[in-house]
């Protein structure tokens, strides 16, 4: 939801780099959004889970394009290293990954394009980053995935003073905030000295890009294809087209449109599943906008769970009709994978003691005991446990094929097909990768 802080004030956020400018609820709706989360309850847990990360040139072998969401801890920077910032809350932030997808360089302002005319190489994307401090965009976007989540560090490399501004001047030689405005009041405090544009980028740093300096992750891929990523590309630049024009100025909000809002809708341009609808009448945004852990959690019970050997229960998903009936493909498959990394340690920069938070709705959440499942069985954490449960599952459902009439049956003879070509594919993956890889620590 986001890092929370401030004098009398709740900045209960989905996506801004911390500072002293905050988003200022005034005391109606602080008092609004806090009774919603204590009637859901929220629980805020520190990092204890198994920490690994995949191997990336094994994985983009089998799944060049996916999108890969992260839900990323509070920030708590320590004095003394540029902008003062007030310690994030635990509500932290979200980002976007999307391999195949790159930054046009050439446009200096936040635009995105496929990558190129084949499948893309391992690491070869961008990361979405969404923040209150945007004033003509909506998201912008850093390349490369490894600086999206490590910077300028080598594997093992502490953060330091020297590495942390290493980091942000190959950010700024990368140009990620070329033609992006900050609201004026973000400048409120720069400090004296300290050049605007490297304020914006020292305000930057460990939310929209290098995010393991300053954050824990948790992260949830989903394997998508060209097609679906074109989609998702359209969508992307639509949605920044009215703050490129200057037609409007972006204002984020935690409850109408925050950070997770565009990840989620992402996802639902790629037909994972529906979308999440922005800018609704507070009332309702109130009991019902996205939390990235809350997120993290549905995303690899998408993946996984959806009940894809229920004919029926697909077709009274709309997401999921529309999606076998439009595309001849079901909206999930193998290859969901989550993993889990620590902010780096050791670390001169930013405290690692941090939380991360989940909205726990009483009735349909049970979201920390799905989140430890997670990270217990095997088949969300490892390609090859993953991959032998799907070709087992899309067996079953070829070997017992049901029969309709009407819409229904012409649905099921979509679904079939979907499931036979999912099957076939997955065959081929297996027999090309029989030792497929799985977590690593």
């Amino acid at each position: 939801m986001g890092d929370a802080g401030g004098d009398k004030r709740m900045e209960h956020h989905a996506g801004r780099a911390p500072g002293r400018y905050v988003l200022t609820f005034r005391a109606p709706v602080a008092w609004l959004v806090g009774a919603s989360m204590l009637l859901g309850g929220c629980t805020s847990t520190l990092f204890a889970q198994p920490e690994g990360t995949l191997d990336e040139a094994s994985y983009d072998a089998l799944y060049p394009w996916y999108a890969e969401f992260c839900a990323v801890s509070e920030i708590s920077k320590k004095p003394g290293f540029g902008a003062e910032i007030v310690p994030g809350g635990p509500g932290g932030h979200s980002i976007l990954y999307l391999n195949g997808v790159c930054r046009d360089k050439d446009a200096h302002y936040p635009v995105v394009v496929l990558c190129g005319p084949g499948d893309p190489k391992p690491g070869e994307g961008v990361g979405l980053s969404v923040n209150d401090h945007y004033a003509n965009t909506n998201w912008i976007a850093t390349e490369g995935r490894d600086f999206v989540m490590h910077g300028d560090l080598a594997p093992g490399e502490p953060v330091t003073r020297a590495s942390y501004l290493r980091t942000q001047a190959k950010a700024k030689a990368m140009g990620i905030l070329d033609g992006v405005v900050f609201h004026k009041e973000v400048f409120d405090t720069q400090p004296a000295g300290m050049s605007k544009i490297d304020f914006m980028y020292d305000m930057s740093i460990a939310s929209d890009y290098a995010v393991n300096l300053g954050r824990d992750r948790y992260c949830a891929r989903v394997p998508l294809n060209r097609e679906k990523m074109a989609r998702v590309v359209s969508y992307l630049n639509g949605v920044n087209e009215p703050y490129r024009s200057g037609r409007e100025v972006f204002n984020w909000n935690v409850l109408k449109d925050n950070c997770t809002h565009l990840a989620h809708n992402v996802l639902a341009a790629a037909g994972v599943w529906g979308e999440w609808k922005t800018d609704m009448p507070l009332i309702f945004a109130l009991f019902d906008f996205p939390v990235p852990k809350n997120e993290f959690v549905n995303v690899m019970r998408r993946a996984n769970d959806l009940p894809v050997a229920d004919p029926d229960a697909l077709y009274d998903d709309p997401a999921a009709r529309a999606t076998i009936l439009a595309t001849g493909a079901l909206p999930v498959g193998p290859g969901g994978l989550a993993e889990a990394e620590r902010a780096i340690e050791p670390n001169e920069v930013y405290n690692t003691n941090l939380r991360l938070i989940f909205y726990d709705e009483p009735t349909f959440g049970h979201y920390q005991q799905h989140f430890e499942q997670i990270f217990k069985d095997p088949r969300y954490t490892n390609l090859r446990a993953n991959m032998n449960h799907f070709e087992r599952l899309y067996a079953t459902i070829l070997a017992h094929r049901k029969t309709a009439g009407g819409a229904r049956g012409a649905f099921y003879a979509r679904y079939y097909q979907a499931v036979a070509s999912e099957k076939r594919q997955l065959d081929v993956a297996l027999s090309l990768s029989p030792n497929a890889p799985g977590q690593r620590s």
